[in-house]
């Protein structure tokens, strides 16, 4: 959670980045990129009794505190000393991790046009937007390097450009499939940070020192890992063909030079013992494949430098992370890589979420010194600092990273953009969503919604339940309540959705009111083409010019809306992007629900959307759950509904029995195989700047089944 970077001018930033990625190879430690995800935190640490941090575990109630005094023995980071921290076996939530870039790219609309924008694009996982899935990572994934193209070089040292763009963007399909032009995308499964690299905590020149031929000398602990001795050389010619380590051994060598100056000046005698730590091979400077290990200096000397005639190897700890990248990467990725929507994040409560936004500058508007930042619209956060409005937080330059920190808050749909001249950056395409989802989904199966959790309602909770105050809400005692409790008790229990999975929920209804089978976003967007030529050719944007023309459903305007897949740009550095991954198709199993999130990130539009035949129920509106101060149940069915820019809206096609009021009559009106039409009624909505195709419209499409999981790129059987 640091600021990194060129504070005192964005072109001397981007301009350092690009010479580091051009020239400077193994300059991890002069780079002004980074990136945090950690594995463990005071508020979800790691150990017996802990969850792992990359996993979401059963909710059986709030998690409990406890105050240490100090630190207990197993506490190695000594952590949790005078900390308030959570009891072992109570804690909710995980860590989950995500990067960002923030930088240029293009967008191609349905009658061909492409336009300019500003956007965010992913720098993290590739692999999930390419198939139009949410880039929020467990720390197991996020925190593992790129280990090279599938079709390039193995060695994880050497990461090739865009690796979305090597292993299948170029066929413009999902990794896997056959694209466009019928060649077959390579297999891509990578979802881990892009640049992350390990990082050498210490390094020196031995190879002189350790160049021999020396005594044989006995190991002393038992063998590991690392390369077994031979019986002839322990230690003889370590320096370019390590051969004698196992890991924890320890061999000591005693005035070992044996090239040098003549006299041996002071510090070139003396006592070392070096062990092997990794069995993971590095590369010194001379091209040799070389063990890492470490070295106690014994008589205080330290270890010489080299000054013989050959190229010194490396001696190293082992490499580890530590937030340090590889920026040729980050650029080479970054750069013209922009999406509309912004990279999906999703969240559970209580989970804690690590944002970083590494701004990679504008390829297209060089002369533009654009800070970006993020800001969680409508989305409640203790500290302005991670807030993303510049007045009251960091706002980051051209050539810097910036790690947000958030503890997910109720449940809910929000979404984010950029705070930097709001209406030119959202207008531009700095947009995108973000879910979280509520404890309910998490209780355990055949558990009681409203006991587990925590709704007391004035009577004691069975089983030794403890209310959890966030989710119980009792407007009696907490008058800023964001989702009050449900009056009744119904007895509602966890089960299973029509694919068999756990059943999921909008919120913490308690009652199951708000239960679906399928979830969708919906981000309603408009732009101004005029407006972005103007913006892409070094010319001042008249704001009070700018009207939407072109009127798009999760960065596409239909027919595009019901392609499935991502749809790819061709941009100026002659590559192939995933400029528009989310499709909007809807797909709901017979006698089921379709979750949409919709939000409206327009800057100058109010939208509207009707469904024909299948009923809309609104559950949750701004990220709030549709209940009264009393408890009671607020939602409502309708056949359209209408935003704001600004808005969002949690809304359920219901396409069961309860949709249309009586047993048996969902399989009449919404049989397997039929479509229905989602669609804005404005007409200068439904088109792209013309008459006829385009605008906001998509298919909603009943199944038999739908495979791929509930949410986003399923497909419908």
């Amino acid at each position: 959670m640091r600021k990194t970077g060129f504070q005192g001018g964005g072109l001397i930033g981007l301009l350092s980045a690009m010479v580091m990625g051009l020239f400077a190879a193994g300059a991890a430690e002069a780079q002004s990129f980074r990136v945090q995800c950690p594995s463990s935190t005071i508020t979800h640490p790691t150990g017996t009794g802990y969850n792992n941090n990359n996993s979401e575990p059963a909710y059986n109630g709030p998690t409990q505190f406890t105050t240490l005094a100090a630190a207990p023995a197993s506490d190695v980071a000594g952590m949790s000393g005078g900390y308030v921290t959570p009891s072992a076996g109570t804690v909710n939530g995980a860590i989950k991790c995500q990067q960002i870039s923030g930088g240029d790219g293009f967008s191609t609309m349905a009658d061909g046009t492409q336009t300019f924008m500003f956007a965010f694009g992913p720098l993290s996982g590739l692999a999930d937007v390419a198939v139009g899935h949410p880039a929020t990572q467990f720390p197991s994934v996020f925190d593992v390097p790129y280990q090279g193209s599938t079709t390039g070089q193995p060695n994880p040292y050497l990461r090739p450009g865009d690796p979305a763009t090597s292993d299948g963007a170029t066929s413009g399909a999902s990794p896997g499939t056959t694209g466009f032009n019928g060649t077959a995308a390579a297999p891509f499964t990578w979802d881990g940070a892009v640049g992350l690299a390990p990082d050498v905590v210490q390094t020196v020149t031995v190879a002189n020192l350790l160049e021999g031929p020396f005594p044989a000398t006995t190991p002393t602990t038992t063998a590991g890992t690392c390369p077994a001795p031979t019986a002839a050389n322990v230690v003889t010619g370590w320096a370019d063909t390590p051969t004698g380590f196992v890991a924890g051994q320890s061999i000591v060598i005693s005035n070992a030079v044996a090239e040098g100056p003549t006299p041996t000046p002071p510090g070139y005698a003396g006592t070392w013992t070096l062990t092997c730590v990794s069995s993971t091979a590095g590369t010194s400077p001379d091209g040799v494949v070389e063990y890492p290990f470490q070295y106690i200096d014994t008589n205080g000397t330290g270890l010489a430098a080299d000054t013989g005639n050959d190229v010194a190897a490396i001696a190293s700890t082992p490499p580890a992370l530590d937030g340090h990248v590889d920026p040729r990467s980050i650029i080479n990725v970054g750069v013209m890589n922009g999406n509309i929507p912004a990279p999906l994040s999703q969240l559970d409560e209580d989970d804690e979420f690590f944002l970083t936004l590494t701004n990679v500058g504008m390829i297209m508007r060089p002369d533009l010194f654009e800070q970006h930042t993020v800001h969680f619209h409508g989305y409640p956060n203790a500290s302005s600092f991670y807030d993303g409005v510049p007045d009251a937080s960091i706002a980051i330059n051209i050539g810097a990273s910036f790690t947000y920190y958030y503890l997910a808050p109720d449940a809910g749909t929000y979404f984010w953009h950029c705070h930097i001249t709001p209406p030119e950056h959202l207008q531009m395409g700095m947009v995108g969503q973000i879910h979280v989802r509520p404890r309910q989904d998490r209780v355990p199966p055949g558990g009681n919604l409203y006991t587990y959790l925590g709704y007391q309602n004035g009577i004691a909770l069975p089983n030794g339940v403890v209310a959890d105050l966030r989710t119980e809400c009792n407007p009696g005692r907490d008058i800023l309540c964001s989702a009050t409790m449900p009056a009744v008790n119904t007895g509602a229990t966890e089960g299973t959705d029509k694919l068999g999975n756990p059943q999921r929920y909008t919120y913490n209804d308690g009652d199951g009111s708000t239960a679906y089978d399928t979830e969708y976003p919906l981000q309603m967007h408009g732009f101004d083409p005029n407006f972005h030529f103007v913006g892409m050719t070094f010319n001042p944007e008249i704001f009070v010019d700018m009207k939407d023309k072109y009127f798009l459903l999760n960065g596409r305007s239909y027919p595009d809306t019901i392609k499935p897949g991502p749809q790819v740009s061709m941009t100026s550095d002659g590559q192939m992007h995933y400029s528009q991954p989310m499709p909007a198709i809807i797909n709901i199993p017979v006698g089921g629900k379709a979750l949409l999130r919709m939000v409206n990130l327009s800057v100058s539009e109010y939208h509207t959307l009707q469904s024909l035949g299948v009923p809309m129920k609104e559950v949750g509106f701004n990220a709030k759950l549709l209940r009264d101060q009393a408890g009671m149940n607020t939602e409502f069915y309708t056949n359209s509904i209408t935003l704001g820019g600004g808005e969002s809206l949690d809304v359920i096609l219901d396409a069961s029995d309860a949709g249309c009021g009586s047993a048996g009559c969902s399989a009449q009106l919404y049989p397997a195989g039929s479509t229905f039409y989602l669609y804005s009624p404005q007409l200068d909505h439904l088109a792209n700047d013309a008459e006829n195709f385009g605008g906001m419209m998509t298919e909603v499409h009943i199944c038999n089944s739908v495979t791929g999981g509930e949410t986003y790129g399923n497909t419908c059987n």
